[in-house]
């Protein structure tokens, strides 16, 4: 693992630190409407990013490699679906907008349980930024160093916000700001440990490439669907994430086609 590599997978914890580092700056918990807005946002850059950085290149693959261009894509799909499936009902987590905690019952304290539910969703963003690494590591034609930078790049965008969204609400409910900084900042040290492991099995199983890039795809579309999307949708003006949708897609598109 080069120098290069190191730093691109580092990119996006890099901007969940920084993003929960708003704590320290921001006196006031962040609105509502901002939150739909920054949740929307996240939606769009995974959305795309899962399209054109994972399942567009795992297609190609797969047809430049004699398979059924379809197989490999749509086995690791439901693959990375049913991964995330099964750590979301295990895990014990709660959500900012729900009252109750999901996953098998656990006595954790409120904040951890918070913390653990981003950790959850920050698993496939680490997956993905690591198989795209990996993929331009073995100078396969159809991944590139600049298409990695550039989804590092557009996770790292997507993590500065969600960042702030973990912080600002554990220091309104009494955690000191250093505090939460630390538990915001450590939701995102999971990314580069996913995307390590991620390297390394892709380095022992070349073949798999194309399951890989889909298999992250699907754990990122889980992630949406489940959490990002539902949260952004609660209560009224929820159209403000959708337009936060749209911003992050085309945002995450235009990195992909124009680095990519």
């Amino acid at each position: 693992m080069n120098q290069n590599t190191l730093i691109g997978i580092m990119i996006p914890f890099a901007g969940t630190a920084l993003g929960s580092a708003m704590v320290f700056f921001m006196k006031k918990e962040m609105s509502g409407q901002l939150q739909k807005m920054l949740l929307g946002f996240a939606s769009g850059v995974m959305i795309a990013a899962s399209v054109w950085s994972l399942l567009i290149p795992a297609i190609d693959m797969a047809e430049q490699k004699g398979s059924i261009p379809w197989l490999p894509p749509a086995a690791g799909f439901l693959l990375g679906m049913g991964f995330l499936l099964v750590l979301d009902t295990l895990t014990p987590h709660l959500h900012f907008t729900d009252d109750k905690p999901e996953g098998v019952p656990a006595h954790l304290k409120k904040t951890t349980m918070l913390v653990l539910a981003v950790t959850l969703h920050n698993i496939p963003e680490g997956m993905a930024v690591g198989v795209t690494f990996a993929g331009a590591l073995t100078d396969n034609q159809l991944m590139s160093l600049a298409g990695a930078f550039a989804l590092s790049a557009g996770i790292a965008i997507q993590n500065f916000p969600e960042g702030a969204i973990i912080s600002m609400p554990l220091k309104s409910q009494g955690i000191s700001k250093k505090r939460a900084f630390v538990y915001g900042a450590l939701s995102g040290i999971v990314e580069p440990a996913a995307a390590v492991i991620t390297i390394l099995l892709t380095g022992l199983v070349v073949p798999l490439l194309p399951y890989l890039l889909s298999f992250a795809a699907g754990a990122m579309i889980y992630v949406v669907v489940e959490e990002l999307i539902p949260e952004a949708q609660t209560g009224p003006h929820s159209n403000i994430s959708t337009v936060g949708v749209a911003v992050g897609f085309v945002l995450m598109m235009i990195l992909d086609v124009a680095l990519g």
